[in-house]
């Protein structure tokens, strides 16, 4: 059997069951964005790692090595946000290859820090390596969340709204840009920046977690087309989206009408744009947007409803069904 029968999350489930097994009360697992331990007072401790590996997360002749830092701790402080938590510390393990010089370091570190900076998280520890091959980067980030507050994947239910706390697709376009060597003028800047600097909404994970209506979240790391079916794996339930109710930035969608793209297929399956999915009971919804919106200055959009399981994950273009010809970031499909 090849890795590519079975994919990366087939992967998970494949060996994920003993280390599931007897765990100590209150701890969870594989299978969130982090795993949460019980720890002292009115928190749990929420634990997130993620690996960046050179030619398959990000391109390196085509990003500065600040942008590089930068966006290798954001998307670790995507998966606390996508838990309702607060980041306090990283570590950083890095396989250097032999042709990074120590100005380039510098200016990765740079990235790091001004980030970590902004959001008072302290990068306490790692380690360095030599890379035979391609630049490795891990990050893992400590973070703390109240008990009460902690949103995973598996509270969707049939009938709760489907929504999402920003833009989709620009950073799939921007990555497009990137690939299809394209000029970088106004929209394509616009749109490679978003792909480089995507923006960790801790702010509203923090502020969506406190809600009762919010059944569960999780980040926009691998296009709605993958992080939907986790949700509906862990929640046992199916998902119907509206393709023309998914917020599209105004450079995407000039990029798209300039280059031919599909706007819908770039936002439902680009992925790393980092935003939040967050499903909310129908009956608080309208009251959790509209304070959303005051809050955060830009909508909390509906972009669908979480159906039942035998269902699966259905997409509709003008109230009809459509079916997409690519689909989310799987390492290993």
């Amino acid at each position: 059997m090849r890795l590519s029968d079975i994919g990366e999350f087939g992967l998970i489930r494949r060996f994920s069951p003993p280390f599931l097994r007897n765990l100590p009360a209150g701890v969870v697992g594989i299978g969130d964005d982090c795993a949460v331990l019980p720890w002292k007072g009115n928190a749990h401790l929420l634990v997130t790692t993620d690996m960046l590996i050179e030619d398959i997360h990000f391109i390196r002749v085509k990003a500065a090595p600040r942008d590089l830092g930068y966006k290798s701790l954001a998307v670790n402080l995507s998966d606390i946000a996508a838990m309702g938590g607060t980041p306090r510390s990283a570590f950083l393990s890095i396989g250097v290859p032999s042709d990074i010089n120590v100005e380039w370091l510098d200016e990765f570190f740079r990235g790091i820090e001004g980030l970590a900076r902004a959001e008072n998280v302290r990068l306490l520890g790692g380690d360095t390596t030599k890379s035979p091959g391609p630049l490795v980067i891990n990050i893992g980030v400590l973070g703390g969340v109240h008990p009460a507050r902690v949103k995973y994947r598996s509270g969707a239910k049939p009938g709760n709204i489907i929504s999402v706390t920003g833009f989709l697709g620009d950073s799939g376009a921007g990555l497009r840009v990137l690939i299809e060597n394209r000029p970088l003028k106004g929209d394509e800047k616009y749109l490679v920046r978003q792909h480089h600097r995507p923006r960790a909404h801790l702010a509203e994970g923090a502020w969506l977690a406190a809600k009762e209506g919010v059944t569960a979240m999780m980040d926009v790391s691998d296009g709605i087309d993958s992080d939907l079916r986790r949700i509906m794996e862990r929640s046992g339930c199916g998902a119907s989206v509206d393709l023309e109710d998914l917020p599209l930035s105004a450079p995407l969608k000039r990029a798209a009408i300039k280059y031919g793209w599909n706007p819908f297929e770039t936002a439902a399956s680009g992925g790393e744009d980092y935003c939040l999915l967050a499903i909310v009971r129908p009956d608080r919804f309208g009251k959790i947007a509209a304070a959303f919106g005051r809050k955060f200055g830009r909508p909390l959009s509906k972009i669908g409803v979480i159906t039942r399981v035998h269902e699966g994950l259905k997409y509709r273009l003008g109230g009809k069904p459509v079916t997409l010809k690519r689909h989310g970031f799987d390492h290993f499909g």
